[in-house]
């Protein structure tokens, strides 16, 4: 009786609180976009010709906001711009760290790159016999290829529960095997340390020699 209401706990927790921590966060993040309706003049807020403030109309501001500067970015004169300012930030010492840090995750994950973050693929790691996913980031690595003398590829180890924090290893070609599953799917895989196994349709990969658990 005990293992039935704990069953039923466990199922209906399932169902509340990823609801919740996605309410959680998009509420929070909708709050904070929606502060940037104070860069606009008080005659140009929407309650100053509404008669009463429009919710979430600073998330469309901070769409566009985002939108302009990245078209900004794209020319000559926003690049100087922007590089200026990266430069400024680069002096500080702990500011430095962090944004330097910030920008290539960031430049990575939303990387136009069909190599980067493109695979999810698993290496016996730290020794033979125990496996972990990692992230396919590079398949060309200039001097590190050349001085192994191998064609090794260059993995991203994350850390679990946060993703975004890990560590790079380099791997030869030969010793990493390729996933069926999306990145996103292994995402999640890490962030529920394991929990949330990925579907697998066992039938597209019946020439493999091993022995499938029965369910």
């Amino acid at each position: 009786m005990m293992k039935r209401i704990r069953r039923y706990l466990i199922a209906g927790l399932l169902v509340w609180l990823p609801l919740s921590v996605t309410y959680f966060l998009v509420k929070v993040v909708g709050g904070w976009m929606d502060q940037s309706i104070g860069l606009l003049p008080e005659n140009l807020r929407p309650e100053s010709w509404w008669g009463e403030p429009l919710p979430y109309f600073g998330v469309v501001l901070t769409i566009v906001l985002i939108f302009v500067t990245g078209v900004l970015k794209a020319n000559i004169v926003g690049r100087k711009v922007v590089g200026g300012w990266e430069s400024l930030l680069e002096r500080i010492p702990f500011v430095r760290s962090i944004y330097s840090a910030s920008k290539n995750f960031a430049e990575i994950v939303f990387s136009d790159s069909e190599v980067a973050f493109s695979k999810v693929l698993m290496v016996e790691y730290q020794r033979k016999g125990l496996y972990t996913l990692t992230f396919q980031t590079a398949t060309e690595v200039g001097e590190i290829q050349a001085r192994t003398g191998e064609d090794v590829i260059a993995c991203f180890v994350p850390s679990t529960p946060n993703p975004t924090t890990g560590y790079i290893i380099m791997v030869p070609r030969q010793d990493v095997i390729e996933l069926d599953m999306t990145v996103e799917e292994a995402i999640k895989f890490v962030m529920s340390l394991g929990v949330v196994v990925p579907r697998w349709n066992k039938e597209q990969t019946r020439e493999l020699p091993l022995k499938m658990p029965t369910d």
